[in-house]
């Protein structure tokens, strides 16, 4: 793991979009095209602002997946990960992209959803996986005891209470009562198989989060832990995320 410490937020989020941009450039000249995990959150806004404005990718050959989805959202509702994308990265690069891939939060039936992304991502590599860390730790929606066993591409996985009023703490809902209590989530082995992993983390409230991910044993009790295992991980974090780490 190596890691980037910016001087203020705009700041590692630029490092951070430089870095999965040269990642994205080099797998479309190599192979004439890039696929991506991209995450979502209030820790992702200026990370996506930066990325598409990133010179010299070819969108049109690049294939998106997203992590996650609340099980029953509308994609009209302010806190649908689906909107989230299509808002802040799907509409904002400067070509369509090749495709990007939906979770679809109301399928009606749940296991053929998971069936139908698995098929989706299991086509080629994922070249690199843009995520972030929650405040309990976790990575995508995998809250702990995170699942590190699973082959699954994505399964149903329940919200602790912490992450939900993590949502309620960033303003996408109300009250705790209006989270749902159950989101599809790309799986702990399914990112750890992308080729690069770019982690963008600012702000405060991740500190304790960031030091266990960084410097804690890896255990599924912090999921995101399991960062320190990958052969090609960079984690970007502001001064206040990075504020519990050992100089």
């Amino acid at each position: 793991m190596t890691i980037f410490i910016g001087k203020d937020k705009l700041d590692m989020a630029a490092a951070a979009a430089k870095s999965a941009a040269e990642k994205i450039r080099k797998a479309i000249a190599e192979k004439g095209e890039a696929r991506i995990i991209v995450a979502t959150g209030a820790s992702q806004f200026e990370f996506l602002q930066a990325l598409v404005k990133e010179p010299g990718i070819d969108w049109t050959k690049v294939t998106g997946f997203h992590l996650d989805e609340y099980v029953g959202i509308p994609v009209t509702h302010k806190a649908s990960f689906r909107g989230y994308m299509r808002e802040r990265f799907v509409s904002k690069t400067p070509q369509p992209m090749k495709v990007f891939n939906e979770v679809n939060g109301e399928a009606a039936d749940k296991e053929a959803e998971i069936d139908r992304l698995e098929k989706l991502i299991r086509t080629a590599p994922i070249d690199v996986a843009c995520v972030g860390i929650g405040e309990n730790g976790h990575l995508a929606f995998n809250d702990p005891p995170a699942d590190f066993d699973t082959n699954r591409a994505y399964k149903v996985v329940p919200l602790d209470d912490k992450c939900r009023m993590q949502q309620v703490g960033e303003g996408w809902f109300a009250t705790k009562d209006d989270v749902p209590t159950h989101a599809f989530s790309m799986s702990i082995k399914q990112i750890m198989w992308s080729k690069a992993i770019v982690c963008t983390c600012p702000d405060s409230r991740k500190a304790e989060a960031v030091k266990g991910a960084v410097e804690g044993p890896v255990t599924n009790m912090l999921p995101s832990s399991i960062l320190q295992m990958h052969p090609d991980c960079g984690m970007f974090l502001d001064p206040d995320s990075a504020s519990l780490l050992k100089k």
